[in-house]
């Protein structure tokens, strides 16, 4: 379902505010790249038949009680209404709830957070556990991933659903920017898809550690632009 408050601000949900991060990706990964391959970004155009939106953990544990998590509601809803007016596919990513904490994630975090951690998901079915405003359209998969990347093999059913879609161009957005966001788009790129990273439709706790995240994936994984500049692709038009 497109959401025509795309673009409106997100309200404030349990008196806390939504914050935007002050993203960056330095002039001199910039440079490095336009003496490397003579241009900014690697990807100049965007096919939507070819390309999916990949909407990560976008779930009541994440975005709630995360001013910068409420931030972003508004971009995501904006690229999902894009995408799919350019005939491309939005899949939504939701944490697997199982039916124990793993062993590696008790040993890890110790019982207590291994068991919020393990109920992050939430309860209900796969797409009422979206954060309320996110809402999908009825041909957008909606999956679960027992990994932190949507794209580890055996562990989410979204690679062959993107490849039975034709699709060889991923756009991320969601939460968190450097755990499961960035593990995402590590292994999408490992599978080689061409992959473009939402700087200000993702967040975590700061922006020192979002924009760690940006320069690790600009210089190494994929391109990192603007919603509105991947809007303004996903239209035909030149960003």
């Amino acid at each position: 379902m497109d959401d025509v408050r795309a673009t409106r601000g997100a309200d404030p949900v349990d008196g806390i505010e939504p914050r935007r991060h002050a993203w960056r990706v330095d002039a001199d990964e910039y440079a490095r790249h336009e003496r490397r391959r003579g241009r900014r970004h690697a990807y100049d155009e965007l096919r939507g038949e070819r390309t999916a939106l990949v909407v990560v953990d976008m779930v009541r544990f994440f975005v709630a009680g995360n001013g910068f998590g409420l931030g972003v509601v508004p971009q995501v809803r904006a690229l999902a209404h894009g995408t799919r007016s350019a005939g491309g596919t939005v899949a939504w990513v939701l944490p697997a709830v199982a039916a124990r904490p793993t062993r590696w994630a008790v040993d890890f975090y110790g019982p207590e957070v291994a068991e919020r951690y393990r109920l992050a998901g939430g309860a209900g079915t796969v797409a009422d556990r979206l954060w309320p405003e996110l809402v999908p359209a009825p041909e957008d998969p909606v999956v679960e991933k027992s990994a932190a990347s949507a794209f580890f093999p055996g562990h989410c059913p979204l690679p062959e659903v993107l490849d039975e879609r034709g699709v060889d161009t991923v756009l991320v957005c969601g939460l968190v920017t450097d755990v499961c966001v960035e593990a995402t788009v590590r292994d999408a790129a490992t599978l080689g898809h061409r992959v473009v990273l939402a700087a200000d439709a993702c967040a975590t706790r700061s922006d020192a550690a979002h924009n760690a995240t940006l320069a690790t994936v600009y210089r190494s994984y994929g391109d990192v632009r603007p919603t509105a500049e991947i809007l303004a692709l996903l239209a035909g038009r030149q960003a």
